[in-house]
């Protein structure tokens, strides 16, 4: 058995032509093929089934599947929200604001205690009124002692008018009297006539400066108790402020609730006010709210106020009490947003949910998780099982 030259391999092919110098080579060549020509062919016949296969199943149609209605629920999806809890109806306590006067602190001698119930009308909190006594007495007795100067001048301008009145009386009767003289100047004499008409000009002349000094002295008179009039209406308001500000120094309730006291900024530290302490005059230190009524307002983000809608059903979670739970309701949307807190260009939407039922740790400034199912399930949407059995072919 003849074996190939040396230079001639496997991998290399070589036509007839160029290997006829070579003698007995051809004959060779022709009985042992190359091995890589088998592995050929083999790969060609697969790939020629491969694609009669293929052709074979596209002319054989599959059945389509059928589309099934369902109706079973998709999960929805809930939206947890964060809020604080509120009453719906509550009445803010104020230290009160004092008329007329400059008070910079008002303490606080006796306080109801946080979490009283208490009935419309009870003392909630008494503040110290002894200056404001003390001033609506001092005021009083002002009050009183121009009511009396008052009346002592309205008497001594009676007494001076009766004795104007009668000068002026007298006055007039000496003037009458005069002209009757004068009517007698025909029959009496020279002399006694021109006295006659000269005591008419004397006491015309008295009549008339009489008559004018009376009007001059009422107006005066009038004046000087107008005065003294106005002094004491302004002393009776400030007395009747005096008072006023003496009954603000007690405050009671406006409505049936709860006494709910608030945190704030005292002798450098944050806490609830106790009897004994002062309270600046316009501060919020007190709540008065009804628990039989209770609601929670969250500030919901720009992304998720769409999502919302009034009328929506929301479960409502009490961070301080994880075992309690209520049903809500979502009562409000405010139509405005405000601005947030962390960045000028986020909005945040303020939404009431009210809450269902009550319970006595169900108390205001309480922060509660709600949770809002803003993806409802919907009992008319399919399942399908497989491709539409319409014209073409569908993929599998």
């Amino acid at each position: 058995m003849n074996t190939a030259p040396a230079d001639v391999t496997p991998e290399t092919e070589s036509s007839p032509d160029q290997l006829g110098a070579q003698p007995g080579f051809l004959s060779n060549y022709r009985k042992h093929p190359r091995p890589g020509r088998g592995w050929r062919v083999i790969l060609t016949a697969a790939v020629l089934i491969a694609a009669i296969a293929w052709v074979g199943l596209r002319r054989h149609r599959l059945p389509a599947a059928k589309v099934i209605p369902t109706t079973a629920f998709i999960p929805g999806q809930v939206l947890r929200l964060k809020g604080t809890t509120e009453a719906i109806r509550a009445r803010a306590i104020l230290a009160p604001m004092l008329s007329g006067q400059s008070v910079s602190t008002l303490t606080i001698i006796h306080l109801a205690p946080g979490g009283t119930h208490v009935k419309k009308g009870d003392l909630l909190v008494e503040f110290d009124r002894q200056a404001q006594m003390r001033d609506y007495i001092d005021k009083q007795a002002d009050y009183q002692k121009l009511v009396d100067q008052v009346t002592q001048e309205q008497a001594k301008e009676s007494a001076a008018k009766a004795k104007d009145e009668t000068e002026l009386k007298a006055a007039e009767d000496a003037l009458r009297k005069a002209e009757l003289e004068v009517q007698k100047n025909e029959i009496v004499s020279r002399i006694d006539g021109e006295k006659n008409q000269e005591n008419l000009e004397e006491t015309k002349a008295t009549y008339d400066q009489l008559r004018e000094t009376f009007d001059l002295k009422r107006k005066a008179a009038q004046a000087a108790i107008r005065i003294l009039e106005i002094q004491r209406d302004r002393t009776r308001q400030t007395m009747m402020h005096a008072q006023a500000n003496a009954d603000l120094m007690q405050i009671h309730s406006p409505l049936d609730g709860v006494v709910v006291l608030n945190t704030i900024w005292k002798l450098g530290t944050m806490g609830e006010v106790q009897e004994g302490d002062q309270v600046r005059p316009g501060v919020q230190f007190m709540q008065v709210v009804d628990p039989s009524a209770m609601q929670v307002r969250v500030r919901a983000n720009q992304e998720d106020f769409p999502a919302l809608s009034v009328g929506e059903t929301a479960q409502v979670q009490l961070d301080a009490y994880p075992e309690m739970g209520f049903r809500g309701k979502l009562d409000q949307l405010a139509p405005i947003a405000e601005s947030g807190d962390f960045s000028g260009k986020l909005r945040t939407f303020v939404v009431i949910f009210s809450i269902e039922g009550n319970d006595p740790k169900l108390m205001p400034d309480l922060s509660a998780a709600v949770d809002v199912d803003i993806l409802k399930p919907s009992t008319s949407q399919k399942v399908a099982a497989g491709p539409p059995e319409s014209g073409g072919s569908g993929s599998l």
